[in-house]
This record gives structure tokens, C-alpha cells and sequence, in this order.
């Protein structure tokens, strides 16, 4: 018997960073979309913990405990009083270190996954509370949608979107850390005072309507400086999205996947088009918005 679990990936429509605090972490306003690129994790049952991984960049995937997929396995497991004995399979389509949070989107579709394979019924609130242990992005990636997530990111308010936005996302030839970008957001703001962060009202009424050119007005990554100092040549690729006739681009969350947001599914299809002729990305992806979060897809509890 397995489980099957879809997480999608994400884009942060808006991202603002608020000065780091003692713990090291920085409080977010943190507006959340869901996309339609996915991984799929699938469970199990084996003699002992296993994690295996196939698709773009899957070698970059690390396959032992430091995995989400893993981490969120034991997590479970541990709570339950039981051995987190499965063979964890990562069909991975999400850009590796592409800042849309794939190894998030993992953590939580591994945790359903158990979750529904070993029968715990475990309610919604226990799944986002482990979620939150595991890191920041993986209680959007349980719930999907809309949200806004405040904290460090991992307090979540749905938000209503009335309609599909659609987006191309340029991947970037190599990774960046989110940590390291973290680090050097820190630097470039050293001396300067930093606002409490705060979500845009006039981005979430975009949302609310389904306007395109509403959101791109509004579109914000206090990250990107910080991206586009450590790896400057993203500056190109948004040029490049720019004049192609994207209504607006920018760096998702901590980079370097690039996101350009266009009018309609042909629009996208040109931008994507212009952005491979440019020479300035190592790939890109169509997908639209918002897509729902961690869903079983084959397989159930007992």
C-alpha cells in the first residue's frame, strides 16, 4: 500500500522583511500564491527510512534526515509513538533552491502522506503545527490558496482571490541560500531603521479581484536588493520579462527563480518564448494561480 500526495509550488506576491530578531529570524508580511508546478511525494512502508528522489535537479536533493520529506516523517511518527518506517519518493517538477519552496512543499506533502498511510487523524491544527516546526513555507504549502503569513511567515490568514493570475518563471543557472540572502539583507540594512512589516492593502484587493494589472502594481520583494546583490545577473532576466510585455516582475522569495507576471495565457506563452530567446535564464515554466495546497491523489488511511 501507498500514499500519493500533490504540493504545488509558490510565488510571494508580496514579501516584506522586518529587522532581524533575537532568535535570528526576521518577522514577515508575507503574501503567499500557490502555483500549478508540483512535486509529488510518495509513501511506503519499508523496514526502515528511505528517501529517494527522480526529476529536474534531483541531485541536488538531499536524501537523509536533513530532507523535509524526512524531517516531517520522523515528526509525525515521534508524535504518534510510532517507527517513521517508509520509503519516502520525491517526484520532484518544483526548481530545486529556486526560492517557490520545494523542499517546503515536500515537508508537507511527506507529512499527509504518512499522515493518511498510517491512519493517525491528525487533525488540520496538529498537521500546521508540525508544519511550523519544520520551517517557515510549510504550512502554506499544506493549505495552498491564498494567505498572508505573518511571524516568520508560518502564521497564516487565507486570503480570497477572484480569479487565475498567470505567470512565467525563469530558473536561474545555479542556486542561491536563503540564508545567505537573509544574511545579506542584514548587511545592506545595516544602520538603517527597518518598519514593522506590513501587507499592502491595495496587493490583497488585487488579489480579491482577480486584477492582473492591479497586482502588478503592487508587487513587492524587500529580498530582491539582496538577491540581485549576490547573484546581479537576475537583474537581466527581469529586464529581459520587462520587455517582453510582462505587466511586472520580480525575484520569488529568495531566489534566484525569477517570476513575471503576464495579462493572460497567451501573453504568457510570448513572454516565456522572448525569455528563452534571451539567453539570460537556464529554463522556463507557465503556470497560473492560486492552486490548492497538499492533496491526495492516490492511496488512503486504514
Amino acid at each position: 500500500m501507498s500514499v500519493t500526495v500533490r504540493v504545488p509550488a509558490k510565488v510571494n506576491v508580496q514579501l516584506a522583511v522586518g529587522a532581524a530578531r533575537a532568535d535570528g529570524f526576521h518577522d514577515l508580511a508575507n503574501v503567499f500564491l500557490a502555483v500549478g508546478l508540483y512535486d509529488e511525494v510518495t509513501v511506503t512502508p519499508a523496514d526502515e527510512l528511505r528517501v529517494t528522489c527522480a526529476g529536474p535537479d534531483a541531485g541536488q536533493v538531499p536524501l537523509d534526515v536533513t530532507n523535509l520529506a524526512a524531517r516531517a516523517a520522523l515528526a509525525l511518527a515521534e508524535r504518534y509513538g510510532r517507527a517513521a518506517d517508509v520509503h519516502l519518493h520525491i517526484a520532484k517538477d518544483i526548481p530545486v533552491a529556486g526560492g517557490m519552496a520545494g523542499g517546503s512543499a515536500d515537508g508537507a506533502g511527506a507529512l499527509v502522506a504518512c499522515d493518511a498511510l498510517w491512519g493517525t487523524g491528525a487533525s488540520r491544527d496538529e498537521l500546521l503545527e508540525i508544519c511550523a516546526e519544520l520551517g517557515s513555507d510549510v504550512p502554506f504549502s499544506l493549505v495552498g490558496g491564498a494567505a498572508l503569513g505573518t511571524g516568520r511567515g508560518e502564521r497564516l490568514t487565507a486570503l480570497e482571490v477572484g480569479g487565475a493570475f498567470h505567470w512565467v518563471f525563469a530558473m536561474a543557472e545555479r542556486g542561491l541560500s536563503t540564508p545567505a540572502v537573509f544574511r545579506e539583507f542584514d548587511r545592506l540594512a545595516e544602520g538603517r531603521d527597518i518598519p514593522d512589516p506590513v501587507a499592502s492593502r491595495d496587493l490583497l484587493d488585487a488579489l480579491a479581484k482577480g486584477d492582473a494589472d492591479a497586482l502588478a502594481a503592487t508587487l513587492s520583494n524587500e529580498l530582491q536588493p539582496a538577491a540581485l546583490s549576490l547573484f546581479p545577473e537576475l537583474a537581466d532576466t527581469l529586464a529581459a520579462g520587462r520587455a517582453a510585455g510582462a505587466l511586472a516582475t520580480l525575484v520569488s522569495g529568495s531566489g534566484p527563480t525569477t517570476a513575471h507576471l503576464a495579462r493572460d495565457a497567451a501573453s504568457a506563452a510570448k513572454i516565456a518564448e522572448a525569455l528563452t530567446a534571451s539567453g539570460t535564464c537556464r529554463s522556463v515554466r507557465l503556470a497560473s494561480g492560486p492552486a490548492p495546497g497538499a492533496t491526495v491523489i492516490e492511496g488512503g488511511g486504514r
